[in-house]
């Protein structure tokens, strides 16, 4: 068996092995491995596509026509334990329901990797996807590592609001959404407010602390901050901004505050202030105009109105990101790829 090279990523993944509701997908050898990747195609089309299909049902003519239209996100990559390691999500009755993998390597500060999170339709709204991320977050804290971190892509809507339902902080947008459980982040909940979004987050002695409230002011975004926000923590400040941007966008807010704010998007192009994720929002959109495939449901516009709504000088920020990792490090992309999401999560109350 292939050993990771992190120990304490290599005790997490051991834990992970013997917990009660998730089997290592390789145990059942070769079959194993080619079951998972059917699995795994099957959320890609769902994710990408929007199309159901059942992944033990896929004979493989039908198969390679659902890759060669997914492209290069549907090219399948080399299995093993080298990169990620795989598992079956079970269900009470112990039989396979769903999949989730974890890199064999951290992410971030030091947190695991999770992929290819899915559960399929007959087993949804019964907490399975829930259960799976909390054993991943257990097994990483009681070895020491923060919690873990996993993507999805912007046009994955019901996987996006999913993972914002169970509390996700939000740490990035550079290829796609970036989401992370940390120990040093509190709980936090968005509440909508006299027309308003405010972020609080837990306090153990003064119960939900309001730190940023924003709102429209006209056709464009006003942010305030309150003191508690400007005496919080590095994390929370590093992170809170990034969280109630998301929470903004799929509200349908704008995220500008004005032409000279969008002037400076391309600086916030990976993380941080609310007119970066608009700036990203537009690569992530016009790639899949490019690609031919429809996005989700439209967002509302991100620019300010007006001549002076051009966007963001394109030579000075960073170039368009591709959304799946380079096929020149196969394991490394597949590891990276965003989870394959189970768009159905944030409808049927899967938690």
């Amino acid at each position: 068996m292939v050993r990771s090279w992190d120990a304490a990523v290599e005790r997490a993944q051991d834990r992970l092995a013997v917990g009660p509701r998730l089997r290592v997908a390789d145990e059942g050898g070769e079959g194993d491995e080619r079951r998972f990747a059917l699995w795994d195609l099957a959320s890609l089309v769902e994710g990408e596509l929007g199309e159901l299909v059942d992944p033990d049902a896929l004979a493989p003519e039908v198969e390679r026509g659902w890759r060669e239209r997914l492209g290069e996100s549907g090219r399948e990559w080399p299995s093993g334990e080298l990169y990620r390691r795989r598992y079956w999500i079970l269900d009470d009755g112990g039989a396979v329901a769903g999949t989730v993998a974890v890199d064999n390597w951290t992410k971030g500060p030091g947190q695991l990797a999770v992929s290819s999170l899915y559960v399929s339709p007959a087993a949804r709204g019964r907490g399975l996807a829930g259960a799976a991320l909390d054993a991943v977050y257990q097994a990483a804290t009681a070895e020491g590592l923060p919690g873990y971190r996993l993507e999805a892509h912007w046009a994955w809507r019901p996987a996006v609001r999913y993972y914002l339902r169970r509390g996700l902080w939000v740490v990035g947008w550079k290829r796609s959404l970036s989401f992370a459980r940390m120990p040093q982040l509190p709980s936090y909940q968005v509440r909508e407010e006299d027309g308003r979004l405010l972020l609080l987050v837990a306090d153990r002695l003064r119960g939900w602390v309001p730190i940023l409230a924003a709102g429209r002011e006209g056709h464009r975004l006003r942010l305030d901050e309150t003191a508690d926000y400007r005496g919080a923590d590095g994390w929370v400040h590093e992170y809170a901004r990034s969280t109630l941007a998301l929470h903004l966008a799929l509200a349908g807010y704008p995220l500008v505050r004005g032409p000279q704010w969008w002037a400076e998007a391309w600086r916030w192009a990976e993380a941080g202030e609310p007119e970066g994720l608009a700036y990203r929002i537009e690569e992530f959109e016009r790639a899949a105009r490019e690609s031919g495939r429809a996005t989700a449901a439209a967002h509302c516009p991100v620019s300010p109105p007006g001549p002076s709504a051009a966007p963001p000088p394109r030579e000075q920020g960073p170039g368009p990101a591709p959304a799946q990792a380079p096929a020149s490090a196969p394991g490394q992309a597949s590891a990276e790829r965003a989870p394959v999401p189970a768009r159905q999560l944030a409808d049927s109350g899967d938690g």
